[in-house]
């Protein structure tokens, strides 16, 4: 029988978290997924012309190039016109599916090396107007907000915000639960972020606004100096009277990409890369 062959991840970068309507509400996807992909490959040392695919998980189309953003990323990265790629939705798994799509390309022989990340500007999600393709009749026409529909299950119209109220409820988990540890989040966020610990992982972004170029190089979304008092005084964001989520102890609505270069282990030692990590195991559920 052949060799097993196993999974490594050679370097890893992402951007700064930009929060809903941040420094990063201008900015494609698909360019910061091409600037990931270009530092990423830079990190691992390997040549462009060695990785042999790219795949990138994206929700919410903002751009007409996200229509193919892993092609972009590819491309505008510095890899070569001939790399292959594809983008994927698994909506808020769809980098983590990036990565076990790729992988398994390593494990199946494919490739010896490849890019996976994910890149998503909810800032930038669209309205849709449904009505404009072959003309708004007479009445009142609906324009469709994309972000929401993506935080919606398409079978009940749950808002997601819903089904954190309904899994909360199930499991007991009390309005003070989700305050406490939103707060200490934040707090572990904000004391890695003045410690430095997330710097050398964190690739700069250079940003044109009118008062000339800025670099954006620190997550904002976070919130160190909240506290539960005052997560206590927020009214619940999705559900009316006894409701427990809100819009301080929910997940956030932000900005970023993100990308690994994974390699099978005996080609990254033959070429004297030391791995960061392995892969172990995956799941779907």
């Amino acid at each position: 029988m052949p060799e097993a062959r196993e999974v490594v991840v050679v370097s890893g970068v992402r951007t700064a978290i930009g929060k809903y309507g941040g420094s990063l509400k201008d900015s494609p996807p698909s360019d910061l997924a091409a600037a990931v992909t270009r530092e990423a490959v830079q990190r691992a040392g390997v040549e462009p012309a060695e990785v042999g695919h790219v795949v990138f998980g994206n929700v919410i189309h903002t751009d007409v190039r996200d229509m193919y953003l892993s092609r972009v990323a590819a491309v505008g990265g510095g890899l070569p016109v001939e790399t292959p790629a594809f983008t994927l939705n698994r909506l808020c798994g769809s980098g983590l599916q990036a990565v076990v799509s790729a992988a398994q390309m390593i494990l199946l022989g494919d490739v010896d090396a490849a890019v996976a990340g994910g890149a998503e500007c909810m800032s930038r999600a669209q309205y849709w107007a449904p009505g404009m393709r072959w003309g708004q009749r007479m009445g009142d026409g609906a324009v469709v907000d994309a972000m929401v529909g993506a935080l919606t299950d398409p079978f009940d119209a749950c808002h997601m915000g819903v089904t954190a109220e309904n899994v909360a409820e199930k499991w007991g988990v009390s309005r003070q639960d989700q305050d406490e540890f939103a707060v200490e989040s934040h707090r572990r966020a904000g004391k890695a972020v003045a410690e430095g610990h997330f710097k050398d992982q964190i690739l700069p972004v250079e940003l044109k606004t009118r008062k000339g170029t800025t670099t954006f190089d620190t997550d904002e979304h976070l919130r160190p100096d909240v506290t539960v008092e005052g997560m206590a005084k927020l009214r619940p964001a999705f559900s009316k009277g006894d409701g427990t989520v809100t819009a301080g102890n929910s997940s956030g609505v932000n900005d970023a990409a993100a990308a690994v270069v994974l390699m099978e282990r005996g080609a990254a030692e033959a070429q004297g890369l030391s791995p960061m990590a392995r892969l172990v195991a995956y799941s779907h559920a």
